[in-house]
């Protein structure tokens, strides 16, 4: 009698891989019309994720970048912040989301792979997209709160190799043939999480990741159409647990900012 087959699953990046821009960058408009970040905190936001998207910042624009971003978010009450992003979640995210990734997720799903969404970005905002993509779990950055307020610091930082390990981890624990798996990413940083399943998929790759894809032959997806989530999936319906905290995606986007220009700078 054949042994049972092991449980599969399909690993996707957030940001650039499933939606189409920073989902840090999505919520700073809606934290400044509650109040929570001044129109220059704003401004000085959105060139943080440029910089992000173009790659062209030195080490020490990354750490100035990142010494912001953790002043930013530090004493920000926890539950101002998630009554916000649950009112705002579902428009500020539903035009963003790729319509190639999200027929991606259902393919994957039908064939009976679970779906798990890794991002750098925070588990507070990573978690609800995740429901609303139909995901069967994520794993992401998680912020230090006390008091009832963020302070600034991160408590697990999901980010690099960090990401692989992760992966690793639960396929021991969740019994995945990482072997049989497949991941997705636009970025080198997740050049681990690729190498730790037997199908990595470059989406929209930077040019670091584009080069290590064509010398291993990993195939090269372009998604291009930011679909309307809501004429393709059911969202489930607005609760506690989908008030969401993009605060971690802004300190975690600075400080892989801060550790890609750093790598760059040794390996130059």
């Amino acid at each position: 009698m054949p042994a049972p087959a092991r449980k599969q699953a399909a690993f996707f990046d957030l940001d650039k891989t499933i939606i189409a821009k920073s989902s840090a960058l999505a919520f700073s408009r809606p934290f400044q019309a509650g109040g929570l970040i001044t129109r220059r905190a704003a401004l000085r936001t959105a060139y943080a994720q440029f910089v992000y998207l173009v790659g062209g910042a030195d080490h020490d624009q990354m750490e100035k970048i990142r010494h912001f971003m953790s002043q930013l978010v530090e004493g920000w009450d926890v539950a101002t912040v998630q009554d916000i992003v649950a009112e705002t979640l579902h428009n500020v995210v539903d035009p963003l989301v790729y319509d190639e990734a999200v027929s991606l997720i259902e393919e994957h799903r039908l064939a009976g792979r679970e779906v798990i969404i890794v991002s750098t970005s925070g588990s507070e905002v990573v978690g609800p997209i995740g429901e609303m993509l139909g995901a069967d779990r994520v794993i992401a950055t998680r912020l230090e709160i006390a008091d009832g307020k963020y302070t600034g610091e991160i408590d697990y930082y999901a980010y690099a190799e960090t990401k692989a390990e992760a992966i690793r981890g639960l396929a021991q624990s969740e019994g995945y043939d990482l072997a049989h798996c497949y991941a997705y990413s636009d970025s080198i940083t997740d050049a681990p999480m690729l190498g730790a399943v037997g199908h990595p998929f470059a989406v929209n790759p930077d040019k670091d990741l584009r080069k290590l894809a064509v010398e291993n032959e990993w195939p090269i997806l372009v998604f291009t159409k930011p679909v309307a989530l809501g004429s393709r999936m059911r969202f489930p319906p607005a609760s506690p647990t989908l008030a969401a905290l993009a605060v971690g995606g802004l300190v975690a986007i600075g400080g892989a900012i801060a550790i890609n220009a750093r790598k760059r700078n040794q390996t130059a």
